[in-house]
């Protein structure tokens, strides 16, 4: 009788012990509200180009910018906590696609090659391409590159720009991670000049009198929007809550806020 009863406690915890596993597995990859918590989504963002997303290190570790304060009012708007964490940004839609997050919001241009692997809100903010080198050293056109080394930040539209510049001159492109790599590969001499996103430019030259740039002529603005995985229930929600804050002017306030009067 006991050698029977040990038998079947055996087989009890061992029904519970694989119970508990398949549920520990079931869990694995799911992102934000999926994984159980129905009110917190998981951002990821790349903090190294501000103002849209940046640390401060003289205030703290906290990521903060535009877009921060962006995700925070929609986030209030459509019920939601969002959890940001920072990515290089070339990882931010492989890591929506092996859905280890919900969103995507870093000053993402919607091309249609990415409308192909994760799905877009409309446009939040529009911006232009500007040429930055130093001003003793200063690139004044697009004719100025020919036979020069030009940096672009890793998977950003700006890269796709610099093929198209390298079409009609002779350039060699060298991608970094982050903007902040651009401007130090800039000042010490191992690129000619960069293709940054005109507001984030600004905020260099204004901390930064070795900068100088030119805004690229250009017929098409790079837009941002929000990016969702693909399908995603998210999106449609969100993208209502932005236009609610595009036709009551909060958006326009946090475009103040961080940009100037601009628009």
């Amino acid at each position: 009788m006991k050698k029977i009863s040990l038998f079947i406690i055996s087989l009890l915890v061992f029904a519970f012990i694989s119970a508990c596993g398949t549920a520990n597995n079931e869990s694995e990859g799911n992102t934000g509200a999926d994984s159980g918590d129905q009110n917190v989504l998981k951002m990821a963002t790349s903090a190294d180009y501000p103002p849209f997303e940046y640390i401060d290190t003289a205030k703290g570790s906290e990521i903060i910018g535009f877009d921060i304060d962006l995700i925070h009012a929609l986030a209030e708007k459509t019920g939601y906590e969002v959890k940001v964490q920072d990515m290089d940004f070339n990882s931010l839609i492989p890591a929506l696609q092996a859905k280890q997050i919900d969103l995507v919001l870093a000053g993402m241009t919607p091309t249609p090659e990415r409308a192909e692997n994760v799905d877009f809100t409309d446009i939040y903010y529009t911006a232009n391409h500007m040429i930055v080198s130093l001003k003793d050293k200063e690139v004044k056109s697009i004719e100025d590159l020919e036979g020069k080394t030009v940096g672009v930040q890793l998977g950003s539209i700006q890269q796709e720009k610099a093929t198209e510049i390298s079409e009609k001159v002779t350039i060699k492109i060298e991608n970094r991670n982050k903007i902040s790599e651009l401007v130090q590969e800039l000042k010490s001499g191992r690129i000619d000049a960069a293709i940054i996103e005109d507001t984030v430019a600004n905020g260099y030259f204004e901390k930064d009198e070795q900068l100088a740039g030119f805004t690229l002529d250009s017929s098409e603005e790079a837009g941002s929007a929000i990016a969702f995985q693909k399908e995603s229930k998210y999106t449609e929600e969100f993208d209502a809550a932005l236009k609610e804050m595009k036709e009551n002017g909060e958006l326009d306030k946090l475009i103040v806020k961080w940009f100037g009067d601009q628009q």
